[in-house]
């Protein structure tokens, strides 16, 4: 559904220099639902900022008085997204029990795709188009993170705490078995039928095969 209208904003000028008013931060929060709405739907190449001014239920020219481009309002939700992208991986804690720390952290990603799906298919949506938006961030603060948790799973593994598997495939199999919920949503409903939440019984799952996966 269209969000509410939003009231017409004032002509830009000084004003745009000044403190956002409340009125224009809730404006701006509107916009960016919309927004992603339509990104996670559409793609960046398929969205258009007539669909997401119908989306925010105002107009074009208004939303343009808050962003001046579909490319700054995709931006901005991504910039949004990555630190939350980011923070599941960041808690896997070295000093906890190996096999304990990367099911809380399965479980953490799986939760995110039940309480982020649009942000989950947005970031997918990203990806499939080669990333020109997000490339820098993957070769610099992902890349990064990735490689550090590697060496502290390569660790465990070498110290007979978990079985040696590859670590990079460990993370990249997670990403795969817990996104899927959010960017396939339409598929497992097809499947499932809509009667099921898309990850209900996931976490079972998944803790079973990490398990019996895991075991040195």
């Amino acid at each position: 559904m269209p969000a509410p209208r939003l009231p017409i904003a004032e002509k830009p000028g000084s004003a745009r220099k000044a403190p956002r008013s409340r009125i224009q931060k809730r404006n701006r929060e509107i916009i960016l639902d919309a927004a992603l709405e339509v990104f996670s739907t559409h793609g960046f190449r398929g969205a258009t900022l007539d669909q997401i001014a119908t989306q925010a239920g105002l107009s074009k020219p208004n939303l343009l008085y808050y962003f001046d481009s579909k490319d700054a309002i995709h931006r901005e939700l991504l910039t949004r997204l990555l630190d939350t992208w980011l923070d599941p991986l960041r808690m896997l804690n070295p000093d906890g029990a190996p096999q304990a720390e990367i099911m809380a952290y399965m479980r953490r990603k799986l939760q995110m795709s039940r309480d982020f799906p649009r942000e989950s298919r947005l970031f997918a949506n990203e990806i499939l188009q080669g990333a020109p938006r997000m490339e820098a961030f993957i070769r610099t603060d992902l890349r990064a993170l990735v490689d550090e948790k590697a060496q502290l799973l390569q660790a465990w593994a070498d110290a007979g705490r978990i079985a040696r598997i590859d670590p990079y495939h460990l993370i990249f199999s997670i990403w795969s078995l817990t996104q899927h919920y959010a960017d396939f949503a339409p598929q497992i409903a097809m499947i499932r039928g809509d009667r099921h939440e898309p990850t209900e019984g996931a976490e079972e799952f998944l803790e079973h095969l990490y398990s019996r996966l895991l075991a040195p």
